[in-house]
């Protein structure tokens, strides 16, 4: 067996592979040379053809026509307010679970005023009566 020296792999950033595959569309670069000159394997080229166009056909397919696009922080915060909407929701119904128990399970009863029905909770809640025991 002879000596065979091992390539290693070299690997590319994002940036350079963006470009690589800009140079590469655009006709600047045939693909056979961008193999030479980025010292990588046919495959990355391939591959980076291959991905570049499934991201574009992605990103026209989720444009809308009139429809601004929103940036990733509008897209962040928007998840972050419907959980957070999503939790509150959550809260309400629980509170509103444990008001009922404290009511009694006898059905609506007429409240008499928000300070009262304040306290008749905190005197349950100090006489253990909240129903979660």
């Amino acid at each position: 067996m002879g000596s065979q020296q091992r390539s290693y792999k070299k690997f590319l950033t994002a940036e350079q592979k963006y470009d690589l595959g800009v140079r590469i569309l655009t006709g600047q670069i045939p693909q056979a040379e961008a193999v030479a000159v980025a010292g990588v394997d046919r495959s990355l080229i391939v591959r980076l053809r291959a991905v570049a166009r499934d991201g574009a056909v992605a990103a026209l397919g989720a444009s809308k026509p009139g429809r601004s696009g929103q940036s990733r922080a509008e897209v962040s915060e928007a998840a972050a307010l419907r959980s957070e909407v999503e939790r509150l929701g959550r809260t309400v119904v629980e509170q509103a679970v444990e008001l009922a128990v404290l009511r009694g399970k006898t059905g609506y009863q007429r409240v008499r005023h928000s300070r009262d029905l304040v306290g008749d909770v905190e005197l349950a809640l100090l006489r253990g009566k909240t129903g979660y025991r």
